[in-house]
């Protein structure tokens, strides 16, 4: 699978977790290595590096600023054999996408 046939399902799967969120997709050439994607939801924000398979390389600069973003807020690596658990802990970052019911 092509890392941008991934980026694109990816997307449409935050739109759906996180109603009215904005997908931002920056660019790897204004600042070398900065995450793929920032996603802004409500109040707080998240990044993400996309790549492929777990078995692909990082590029240079790339851990340095996810690991700078995640101090700030959230930032992670994600790729199908992690997206599981990295779609849950963005979960819980960004809080919960319903409304608690009032009995």
């Amino acid at each position: 699978m092509l890392e941008s046939k991934y980026q694109a399902s990816l997307i449409k799967k935050l739109e759906r977790m996180f109603p009215g969120c904005e997908v931002q997709i920056n660019d790897p050439t204004r600042t070398q290595g900065i995450p793929d994607l920032t996603i802004l939801y409500n109040d707080k924000w998240a990044m993400l590096e996309v790549k492929k398979s777990a078995k692909e390389p990082n590029r240079p600069n790339q851990p340095y600023w996810v690991e700078h973003y995640n101090k700030m807020s959230f930032a992670a690596f994600i790729y199908p054999e992690n997206e599981e658990q990295v779609l849950n802990e963005l979960q819980r970052s960004l809080g919960s996408t319903r409304q608690a019911r009032v009995s």
